[in-house]
């Protein structure tokens, strides 16, 4: 008999990857330069030609037995290294190689970190709005996701209702800046609040609870306020991703690292290795982990994000929305123009060809998504658009 769980998950697709297919089926029936597809989050920029070049080298000088055979469990040594030293260049922190696992992406190394801390019936929370995948990254180790609500007026912590949600089933925090879908970037300010609150909360609950950052938008931010959420935080576990910061979304690879000076932090990361024993995760490719140690300290070329950031919330401001000013990755989270936003969206994409999202799925009704990583001539001639969408209303 057929697992009845993930059956039932069949009938309960993305509502992201609802309006991209809506999208890409306008494209071919009218041309996808008369489609304005602001729905899915797939870099629009080339990754570092570094990368590139370095993977063309590692083909035609290596020895292929060597180069395409497996890797370690835990990940390439020198690769891990190279994370670690990375990482203490760019924050000051004191990671090693054993701080380090490689993660077939931003994902994998949550599903890893998740599962180091948390057993069946524990509590995790996470902040609206927040990435949709939580919920089976999280249900499925067989914790519960909470969520707490969202200060809409600035999209920082609400630390009201997180005083509310705390109680002694949490085990772990889970939160995201620069956050999908806001662009938000959580101030050191924030962040030092929430390590103080979770400081006690240890203390008065007598056991851990850890703070796992999902950071895939780290390098994409328009503020000189982006803290290395880590630093502040002992008991704390990084979840990274390469596909945002240099444009390797296919290629599946990130990494988990664990602050060096969290409780039994070696002992997390060699957890991780028995872990993919039972997710089958086994490593990702050993010619990717190669490839990224060449650009560990680069990115690509993210100006454009900002420039349509930059465009698009100067005009749609002008024209009347409401939106809390990104602070990073290449989202918007306008306030809908009714409380019904997938209404408001789906008269967006069938009466103007404009595709975006409603905020709904991210657990924060009454907005909607843009995701500007497309070219800047296809954000300046949304704008009418956008205004067209604004009168329709006013």
């Amino acid at each position: 008999m057929i697992n009845k769980k993930y059956k039932e998950m069949t009938g309960k697709g993305s509502v992201i990857r609802e309006f991209f297919t809506y999208s890409n089926q306008k494209a071919k029936e009218i041309g996808a330069e008369n489609v304005f597809d602001f729905s899915i989050g797939n870099p629009s920029v080339p990754t570092p030609a570094e990368f590139t070049d370095y993977m063309i080298e590692l083909l035609q000088t290596q020895n292929p037995v060597s180069l395409h055979g497996y890797s370690p469990s835990l990940g390439i040594d020198s690769t891990r290294q190279a994370v670690a030293d990375s990482l203490n260049q760019r924050f000051g922190m004191n990671y090693t190689m054993k701080h380090i696992f490689m993660t077939t992406g931003a994902a994998g190394a949550i599903a890893h970190a998740v599962r180091c801390v948390v057993k069946d019936g524990d509590e995790v929370l996470t902040f609206a709005p927040y990435f949709p995948e939580y919920v089976p990254y999280i249900e499925g180790t067989g914790a519960h996701l909470t969520i707490v609500p969202a200060d809409i007026d600035t999209f920082q912590i609400n630390f009201d209702e997180l005083e509310k949600a705390m109680n002694p089933n949490v085990s772990a925090i889970l939160v995201n800046s620069p956050n999908n879908p806001s662009g938000i970037v959580y101030s050191t300010d924030t962040i030092k609040k929430l390590a103080t609150l979770m400081e006690k909360k240890q203390e008065e609950y007598g056991h851990d609870i850890y703070l796992i950052s999902d950071e895939p938008y780290r390098e994409i931010v328009f503020t000189e306020d982006s803290p290395f959420i880590s630093k502040y935080y002992d008991n704390s576990i990084c979840c990274y991703s390469f596909s945002k910061s240099v444009s390797l979304p296919g290629e599946r690879i990130g990494y988990v690292a664990v602050n060096p000076n969290c409780k039994d932090a070696e002992l997390i990361i060699l957890m991780c290795g028995q872990i993919s024993r039972f997710t089958g995760h086994n490593c990702p490719p050993s010619i990717i982990q190669l490839g990224i140690e060449k650009i560990l300290n680069m990115t690509s070329d993210l100006s454009i994000y900002e420039e349509n950031k930059n465009i698009l919330y100067k005009e749609l401001t002008r024209i009347g929305y409401h939106i809390v000013e990104p602070g990073g990755t290449f989202y918007m989270f306008p306030r809908s123009l009714i409380a019904d936003a997938n209404e408001f969206c789906w008269k967006a994409a069938n009466e103007l060809n404009l595709i975006i999202v409603p905020g709904d799925s991210f657990n924060c009704p009454g907005h909607f998504r843009i995701s500007y990583c497309v070219t800047t001539d296809k954000v300046k001639r949304s704008i009418p658009l956008f205004e067209k969408l604004y009168n329709m209303y006013n």
